[in-house]
């Protein structure tokens, strides 16, 4: 969560900008009845294998890739802004930019050209644009294990792009949305045209994971014909399942999202796999895994101290000077908006962030406006929680029910919002994580350092445990270094060989 109070004169302006973002981001949130607290992981599921479907793109599709559009490079500026800005590693940069190279050449385009940007988050991630923009996180090459692993994910990003699959999910979504205001409008029936357009949803969506499986397929072709090792591929998503599975401490990704836009994790892991034994048996092409690693060494790891950290339970702000611990049973995420956590079944969730509040609006004034979902007459209470002025409410929804507060902390506001599923009351532990909101103290904040990667070399004798105890991590050292490492429960380690471990 990006804090926006600074002593420094200079950093005043961009200050101002960071809390009306994330006032128009808490209002969204409200608007959506804490959509975004409630909705389940798109990209990370659990589910059946399916067999990928033939996408036809169509031949008038613009061909984008490698050309400047008007607006590219102001676009490209907001996009990196809303990562935590680029990520300097020039190690790192210039191995991602190599492997691009490298797997463009042997593409279905070698004429196109592309343009790598390493992005300060720690979430994993990766993404590409039609103009033939690359865009990396730094939580993702903490994840992978070595070149074949990142390749893979550049060949599916780079196969979206010569795919023309931006091109094509926007045209069906206009065509279905054309279809569905031609009925209710000029047709003058609004019934079937809600219909077509909830329809049109479903179809979009699966469309979007079809370009998934197509741009998986693609990709370890493309991996194979650049030398890679094409198992890279189903090495990478398996560990990403893992992390997601670690995370949501459950053992399990979630069930799948019928409008997920991604195909679960477990069905692209199949496909890959059958993808790359259709090429050859493993072994077959190189993964580069000690240049990798050295490319790595003292990479960023998790959240930045200026973003707010999370340790366990607790969460830490130094720039805003605030920090709070979530009941037990809270796994929290930090993200750049907002603090969420849930607990393992997923039955309660938590959202806290900072919301735009002028000094002459009452604390009830500021919850109203950023909470469009009814509250419950009579709920709203003015109250004084560690010598600071707070307001709590409570929202019932037909399948949640909320504990809602708006609480001044020196010159800012924030929301605590807590949800419960059904028609359970989670005012207890609401309680007991509204009262743990506290100041920081200015050794307490001096103490926090970033985490980063430190690469190692196993010596003869040592163990997955004994190099898990040097791990700086909140619980589970022995899971996180193996799923880091992509390694199995009893694996032994190899004398000589380099691995990762997060220390402070």
């Amino acid at each position: 969560m990006t804090g926006d109070r600074q002593h420094q004169s200079g950093r005043r302006s961009a200050s101002g900008h960071r809390r009306k973002r994330l006032a128009r981001a808490g209002a969204r949130l409200g608007a959506f009845g804490l959509a975004a607290l409630l909705a389940a992981c798109a990209g990370d599921q659990t589910g059946s294998v399916l067999t990928p479907a033939v996408i036809k793109v169509p031949e008038q599709a613009p061909r984008t890739t490698g050309r400047t559009r008007a607006g590219d490079e102001a676009d490209h500026a907001k996009l990196v802004a809303s990562f935590g800005g680029e990520y300097r590693s020039p190690a790192a940069h210039r191995l991602l930019t190599e492997i691009t190279d490298r797997l463009v050449r042997v593409s279905d385009h070698p004429e196109e050209t592309y343009a790598v940007t390493l992005l300060d988050s720690p979430v994993v991630n990766a993404f590409a644009l039609p103009s033939g923009r690359l865009y990396v996180t730094r939580g993702l090459l903490g994840l992978a294990s070595d070149s074949s692993e990142v390749a893979a994910v550049l060949a599916h990003e780079i196969a979206h792009v010569t795919l023309r699959h931006a091109t094509a999910r926007t045209e069906m979504a206009l065509r279905s949305q054309l279809v569905s205001r031609v009925v209710a409008d000029v047709l003058n029936d609004p019934v079937t045209g809600a219909q077509l357009e909830n329809q049109s949803k479903f179809t979009l969506a699966r469309f979007s994971r079809e370009q998934e499986f197509e741009a998986d397929t693609t990709g370890v072709r493309v991996l194979a014909q650049a030398g890679y090792d094409p198992f890279g591929a189903g090495r990478f998503l398996e560990a990403l399942n893992r992390t997601m599975a670690l995370k949501a401490g459950s053992g399990s990704a979630a069930e799948p999202d019928m409008l997920a836009t991604h195909p679960a994790t477990t069905e692209r892991i199949a496909l890959v796999t059958r993808a790359a034994r259709r090429i050859g048996a493993p072994g077959l092409g190189a993964d580069d895994r000690a240049r990798y690693l050295a490319a790595i060494d003292g990479l960023a790891y998790g959240d930045n101290p200026g973003d707010g950290l999370v340790r366990g339970r607790l969460f830490l702000h130094p720039g805003l000077h605030i920090a709070f611990e979530v009941p037990e049973a809270f796994a929290i995420e930090n993200t750049r908006n907002a603090v969420l956590g849930t607990t393992p079944e997923g039955s309660r969730r938590l959202l806290f962030d900072q919301v735009e509040a002028s000094g002459d609006r009452s604390l009830e004034e500021v919850l109203r406006a950023t909470w469009n979902d009814g509250i419950e007459a009579g709920s709203v209470e003015n109250r004084i929680i560690g010598g600071r002025p707070a307001v709590t409410a409570i929202s019932r929804g037909k399948d949640w029910t909320f504990r809602l507060a708006a609480i001044r902390v020196g010159e800012s506001t924030y929301r605590m919002i807590m949800a419960a599923k059904g028609a359970t009351d989670p005012e207890p532990a609401f309680r007991r994580w509204l009262e743990s909101l506290r100041p920081i103290e200015p050794e307490e904040a001096a103490a926090l350092k970033p985490a980063h990667l430190q690469i190692v070399t196993a010596a003869p004798g040592d163990t997955v445990e004994a190099l898990a105890r040097r791990m700086s991590v909140p619980d589970r050292a022995v899971d996180r270094f193996l799923v880091l490492n992509g390694l199995v429960r009893g694996a032994a380690l190899k004398p000589g060989q380099s691995y990762k471990l997060v220390v402070e």
